[in-house]
């Protein structure tokens, strides 16, 4: 009888390999980063062109997990970059355009996904201090894996596992391909130039994809599930020196959950909003408390944080879970924005 490939992957972004005697399937959960709102094309793509100060942005996410108890650690790399188009065509809302690039390489069996999205949203004034966004992404998603680096059941010699031992274990295909579907919703409501609150739902995998490593069998789902994603998001202006942004973030698949909450400041340093530290404090709910850390200097952003594990997991990875970056840049196309309107809550005067 075939054995089955289960790939699990908790809630902070790890995933244990098991085999049983059953029929092939695979029950996996997304990749993802603790900075959810430095990676607005992955968390909804309704964030598509949703760009408060700016026509365009550019970003890089890394995050580099549990490398204090794997000899291969979880890395995870994402780049995206998204415009607004029409900008001055359409009197009351703009359309966005981006694309992100998802590349992750995970434990032993160089378990390798790669992702790419093309990305388009509209964004529609509904009156003077609300905005309505709704956009969706289409993507290919390929996933490899490495078996000679892996070890099975059959292979254990009764003192140790023994690659070198025949397995009765055999992939139909080490190598996948499939095309994946997203949409998302997203509300906006700025009444003033000190306050923002934006919130946001998406479901990823809509299209239900196929995902496994073995033959089509008539016992076995192989669909991944679909990931339902829910945010809020805040921007107060407190005054000329202090801005606090609340965070909270929810997603949901499969039957395993993530919330992630907490805030972070701004701090105005050079008076005229060119410069900027930003410090915050997440928690990702029975998982990690996460600090934050970072820079805004002109138009880009850097922001470091790390997962400090809180979970029964400290007492092997002494609470060293992950860490992670984000580097974000900002920009116009022209000089000629002094009339643009910010719909987040900023230091600069004009733009």
């Amino acid at each position: 009888m075939k054995k089955r490939l289960k790939i699990l992957y908790r809630a902070s972004g790890s995933f244990i390999i098991c085999f049983w005697f059953l029929v092939p399937c695979a029950f996996t959960q997304d990749l993802h980063f603790s900075q959810f709102m430095n990676s607005p094309l992955l968390t909804n793509p309704a964030n598509t062109g949703f760009i408060p100060a700016a026509d365009y942005r550019l970003g890089m996410n890394y995050r580099n997990q549990w490398s204090s108890i794997m000899t291969v650690p979880y890395k995870t790399m994402s780049a995206y970059g998204d415009i607004q188009v029409f900008r001055n065509r359409i009197e009351t809302g703009w359309m966005g355009l981006g694309g992100v690039i998802l590349h992750d390489v995970a434990g032993s069996g160089n378990l390798t996904s790669t992702k790419l999205y093309g990305s388009v949203a509209y964004h529609q004034m509904i009156n003077a201090g609300s905005l309505l966004s709704a956009g969706f992404n289409i993507g290919w998603a390929n996933k490899q894996i490495n078996v000679t680096n892996l070890k099975f059941p059959d292979q254990y010699d009764g003192r140790f596992f023994d690659n070198h031992l025949p397995t009765g274990v055999a992939l139909d295909a080490n190598n996948i391909n499939y095309l994946d579907l997203q949409a998302g919703l997203n509300y906006a409501y700025f009444p003033s130039d000190k306050v923002y609150v934006n919130a946001g739902f998406s479901a990823m995998h809509v299209n239900r994809p196929r995902e496994s490593f073995f033959g089509e069998s008539s016992n076995a789902d192989n669909r991944i599930p679909i990931r339902y994603t829910g945010f809020l998001n805040g921007s107060f202006k407190v005054d000329d020196q202090w801005i606090i942004n609340p965070n909270i973030y929810y997603s949901e698949q499969a039957q395993a959950s993530e919330i992630v909450g907490g805030l972070n400041a701004h701090y105005n340093i050079d008076g005229a909003g060119e410069s900027e530290l930003i410090g915050g404090l997440y928690y990702r709910y029975k998982d990690a408390i996460i600090p934050m850390l970072g820079l805004v200097y002109k138009d880009y952003t850097f922001t470091f944080t790390y997962d400090v594990t809180m979970s029964t997991l400290k007492n092997y990875n002494n609470t060293r879970g992950a860490f992670e970056f984000s580097l974000v840049k900002n920009g116009f196309f022209s000089a000629g924005h002094s009339d643009r309107q910010s719909l987040c809550p900023n230091f600069k005067n004009s733009y």
